[in-house]
This record gives structure tokens, sequence and C-alpha cells, in this order.
């Protein structure tokens, strides 16, 4: 049951992951060197939390990235490319992916009740936080401190330009540890079904972190119960496992639809 609540919270962070799918597809095999990343063009306070997770230049290193969420009765894994944004999602049930221009599903005993094109790579972008907020189309400013037993983080704010990705009215906060400077939580507004921005924002606490391949990753993140931006509780707790951060991409071929699946549309918000 609290995964299907966390699919329902998911919805909200379409902007971030849907602007790639407005880009023109890159062919993954034929980067073979990553230019010098100029971190001008970025806040500072976003450019200490990039260097504390292990530093965008060797983020923009890597060409994927793999892991498993654990559910009950069985697990994804999902994979993702990260130049091409290419995706797949595979679990006992079905499989979903994303082949650099559509997005398909193979369910044949009818097992998913979500929306595929929401889902594919919305937890990617959850999980390869903060350095998606590196994509292009983003608007940085200042946000209010979260206060949080005591602890006060510092925060940036983050907004996309008129048409950038389907749901570009979303708002997204991400606040940071003033110690260790490592993300602490993500807040993140809906657009998605009312089209207009909205000021309910919901927030996942990130505190439990691990080391893959140099870049400090979640180990797992939660949702927390929140009452304006005052959080209570943890709500649902999502764990990763078998992480691989890797400088080698996948094949397109890996991400294609099978014979068996279908393509398929979700609710694109006008």
């Amino acid at each position: 049951m609290k995964y299907a609540v966390l699919v329902t919270l998911f919805i909200g962070l379409v902007s971030c992951k849907e602007a790639k799918k407005e880009q023109t597809v890159m062919e993954v095999e034929e980067i073979t060197e990553v230019k010098q990343i100029d971190l001008s063009t970025y806040p500072q306070g976003l450019v200490k939390i990039f260097d504390a997770h292990g530093g965008l230049q060797n983020w923009k290193n890597k060409k994927s990235l793999a892991y498993d969420i654990p559910k009950p009765g069985n697990t994804e894994t999902h994979t993702t490319n990260l130049y091409s944004r290419m995706d797949k999602v595979e679990s006992p049930d079905f499989s979903m992916g994303f082949d650099g221009e559509q997005v398909w599903l193979l369910d044949t005993n009818n097992s998913y009740k979500g929306d595929p094109v929401f889902y594919h790579n919305l937890m990617f972008y959850f999980y390869a936080m903060p350095f998606v907020l590196a994509d292009d189309g983003i608007v940085y400013g200042s946000a209010e401190d979260v206060l949080f037993e005591g602890k006060t983080y510092p925060g940036i704010s983050i907004s996309y330009n008129p048409g950038v990705g389907t749901s570009y009215k979303d708002e997204y906060y991400i606040h940071y540890d003033p110690e260790t400077l490592q993300m602490a939580w993500l807040g993140y507004t809906v657009s998605y079904r009312s089209g207009e921005r909205s000021d309910n924002v919901k927030w996942i606490r990130y505190d439990d972190w691990m080391k893959v391949s140099d870049v400090v990753l979640p180990k797992s993140m939660s949702w927390y119960s929140y009452d304006g931006r005052t959080m209570k509780e943890s709500q649902n707790r999502v764990p990763f496992e078998n992480v691989i951060l890797s400088e080698t991409a996948k094949s397109d071929s890996f991400f294609e639809k099978t014979p068996q699946a279908n393509f398929v549309e979700g609710k694109i918000q006008k």
C-alpha cells in the first residue's frame, strides 16, 4: 500500500524529468570525452553541495546508473543512460522503458496500475539528486531555511523557464546540512493535475548516504508528513540496493521496446 502512495507522490517531479524528453537524443556511444564543467553558471551554495557529493565533474564523467528498489513480493531494477536519459525498469510483473523517443510498457498480466509515462524515470530524478539540478533550463533562487529538530538547513529554490518540460510551473527546494554540505531535504510542488502553481510543498529527507564510484548517492530516502515547511515524521522509506555507477553506457538496443510490449502515452499538461 505504501508504494501506491509513493507513486502518487512521485508525480510531483515532472518538470525535471520531462525536460530531457524535449531534447534531441545523443548518441551515447560517441561520447568519448566530457568537457570541463563551468561551475560559475551555478549558485555557489549548489556547487558546494555538488562537491560534498563527489563533484559535478566526476558525475559528468559517468555514463550509466543502475540500482534495485526492493518491494514486497518483487524487486524493481532501474537502469538509465545518463546522457541520453534512455531508461528501463524491470520487475517480475512488468517492465517499461524510454527508447529515446517513446515510452513503452510490457505488462501481459495487467498488473501495473500506474502511469508508465511518468514512472519510468521518476525514481532516477529523485535518486540522482543533487546532480540533476545541473540540467538545462533551470532558474535558481533563494529559499527560506528549513528548521528540523533544532537544526537550520539553508536552501536554494529551483524553477524552470517557460516551455521546459510538461509541467514547468513545478518548483523545487534543495536544502543542505550546513556542517557536511550534503543534501538534506528536497521540497517539491505539483502542478501536473491542475496546470497551476501550488504552494503545497511535499518533502523528502535525504540522510542516508553511501559512496558509489567516488560519488555520494542515497542509500535510502524518506517521505515526511508536513505542515507547511514544518516536517513532522517519516511516512515512507525507500531503500536502494546493488547500485552501479559506470563510465560505460548501455547500448541503445538495451532500452528498445520488445515485440510483446506496447508504446504508451500519458496525460500531457497543456
